[in-house]
C-alpha cells in the first residue's frame, strides 16, 4: 500500500470508530477486534492489499511496540488509585512475580516438550508469552484514578510490573541460547539481570516520579504559579526515566510504571496535605465563606490541578492510536497457514491452563473472593508488549528458523488473545462492577 492509501484507510477507520463510538460501546466487540478484522480483511489472509513481515521490519517494530508499551505504562501508573496500600497491592505483586515465573516454567514446558523447542528457546517462549499487556488490555483495567474495583485494579498494576519483570527471562532464553552473558551458573544474570536491574528500575522510577511531582505541586503555587504543560512533562518524564534507565542497565518499564505511580501518590499526598493545614481549614465557617468569596478562582484551580491528571487525557489518546497501528499491522502478518495445529494449541494452554493454574497457586494464601481469581486468570491478555519482547529477541542475533517459529506462535496467541478475551470482557467484567478493593 501506497502512503496515501494508509492515509486514506487509517483516517477512515479513525472516523468511523469516531462516530460509532456510543453504538460500538453497547456492541458485543471491542474496538481491537474491529482493527484486527480490518487488518486481516485487507492483509494477506484475505484481499492482500498488503503484507507487513515482522522479520524484515523487526526494527521498526520493536521502536513501535516499545513507545506503545511506554506510554500504555504510564497511563495505567498515573491510574493507580491513592493512597498507596500494600494490602491492595500485595496480590498484583504475587502476580507479577510468583505467577509470572510460573507461567514462564509452564510455557516453556510446554515448548520444550510438546513443540520439540531447544531449552534456551522454550524459556524465550515462556517469557515472551507470560506478560500481561497494558495496551490491549484496556477494557479490563481501571478507567481513571477513583476506580477502585479490586478486579480491575489488580489486572492493571499487575500488567504495570510484569512487563519489567519478563525481561529477566528475556535474557535468562536468550543466554540459554548463547546469545547472552549468564555468568558462571547463572551468577551474573542473578545478580545484574534480576537484581540489580529491577531494583534500580525501580529506584529510579520512584525517585523520578516523587521528584517531579514535588516540583511541579511548588511551581503552581505561590510564589510562582507557573502554567505548566503537563503533556511535555508527562513525555519528558517517561523519556528521562526510560533513557536513564537503559543507560544504567535497569529495567526502564518497571521505572516509568513506578515514575507514574509515585508521581501520582507524590501529588495526592500534597493536595491532602494542603487542604488539611491550609488557613481555611482552620477557621469558623463564616470566616471560611469570606476568604472563599475572596479568593483568586485560577489560583484554587492552579492549585488543584496536577501533571498526572493533566497528562493523562493525551496519553490516553496516544495509547489508542498506537492499538489501532499496532493491531492493523498484526492482521497484516497472518496468512492463512499461520494457523497450525501447534500454534493454536499453544494459545490454548496459555489461556486455559497456564495463566489460571498460575494465578490460583500464587493467591491460596490471600482472601480474593475465587470469583475474583477465577476472572483474573481468565483475563491475561497478551499484545504488544508480547511482540516487543519478540522483536527484541530477533534483533539480539536470534537464528532465523528460531526468529520464524517464535514469530508463528507468538503472533497467532495475541491475535487469539485479542479474539477470545474481546468478546468475552463486556458479559464478564460487568459482573465486576460492585467489587471493592
Amino acid at each position: 500500500m501506497t502512503n496515501a492509501q494508509w492515509f486514506t484507510l487509517v483516517g477512515a477507520l479513525l472516523l468511523f470508530m469516531g462516530l460509532t463510538s456510543s453504538i460500538l460501546k453497547r456492541s458485543p466487540l471491542t474496538a481491537a477486534i474491529i482493527y484486527l478484522m480490518v487488518g486481516v480483511l485487507l492483509g494477506p489472509t484475505v484481499l492482500n492489499l498488503y503484507h507487513f513481515n515482522p522479520l524484515k521490519e523487526s526494527g521498526l517494530l520493536e521502536l513501535l511496540t516499545e513507545v506503545a508499551v511506554l506510554i500504555s505504562l504510564f497511563s495505567a501508573g498515573v491510574k493507580m488509585p491513592a493512597p498507596f496500600k500494600f494490602s491492595r497491592w500485595l496480590t498484583p505483586i504475587l502476580l507479577a512475580t510468583v505467577a509470572m515465573t510460573l507461567t514462564v516454567g509452564m510455557i516453556a514446558g510446554f515448548g520444550w516438550y510438546v513443540l520439540g523447542l531447544p531449552i534456551g528457546a522454550a524459556v524465550l517462549l515462556g517469557a515472551i508469552l507470560a506478560p500481561t499487556d497494558s495496551v490491549l488490555a484496556g477494557d479490563v483495567q481501571v478507567n481513571n484514578p477513583e476506580d477502585h474495583r479490586r478486579l480491575r485494579f489488580t489486572l492493571a498494576c499487575e500488567a504495570g510490573m510484569n512487563d519489567g519483570t519478563a525481561f529477566p527471562f528475556v535474557m535468562l532464553g536468550l543466554g540459554l541460547l548463547g546469545l547472552h552473558e549468564l555468568g558462571e551458573s547463572g551468577r551474573t544474570w542473578l545478580l545484574c539481570d534480576v537484581l540489580w536491574a529491577t531494583v534500580a528500575g525501580i529506584a529510579i522510577g520512584v525517585a523520578a516520579g516523587t521528584a517531579l511531582g514535588v516540583v511541579g505541586f511548588k511551581l503552581r503555587r505561590e510564589p510562582y504559579r507557573h502554567e505548566l504543560m503537563d503533556d511535555f512533562v508527562g513525555l519528558g518524564l517517561i523519556g528521562l526515566v526510560y533513557g536513564v534507565s537503559v543507560l544504567v542497565n535497569a529495567w526502564g518499564f518497571l521505572a516509568v510504571f513506578f515514575a507514574a505511580v509515585a508521581l501520582r501518590q507524590t501529588e495526592h499526598r500534597l493536595e491532602q496535605a494542603r487542604h488539611i493545614f491550609s488557613p481555611e481549614s482552620m477557621v469558623t465557617s463564616t470566616a471560611f465563606d469570606d476568604a472563599a468569596n475572596d479568593s483568586d478562582p485560577l489560583a484554587d484551580e492552579a492549585a488543584d490541578h496536577t501533571v498526572s491528571d493533566g497528562s493523562l487525557v493525551f496519553k490516553e489518546h496516544l495509547e489508542r492510536l498506537s492499538v489501532v497501528l499496532m493491531v492493523l499491522l498484526l492482521g497484516g502478518t497472518l496468512f492463512r497457514n499461520s494457523w497450525t495445529l501447534a500454534a493454536v494449541g499453544l494459545a490454548l494452554f496459555v489461556f486455559i491452563i497456564a495463566r489460571p493454574l498460575s494465578v490460583m497457586i500464587c493467591q491460596l494464601g490471600t482472601r480474593a473472593p475465587w470469583r475474583i481469581r477465577g476472572l483474573t486468570g481468565w483475563f491475561g491478555v497478551r499484545g504488544i508488549g508480547s511482540l516487543y519482547y519478540l522483536m527484541y529477541a530477533i534483533n539480539h542475533g536470534l537464528s532465523e528458523s528460531l526468529s520464524l517459529q517464535l514469530a508463528q506462535l507468538t503472533l497467532i496467541v495475541v491475535t487469539l488473545s485479542i479474539v477470545l478475551h474481546g468478546i468475552s470482557v463486556k458479559p464478564l467484567m460487568g459482573q465486576s462492577r460492585k467489587d471493592k478493593p
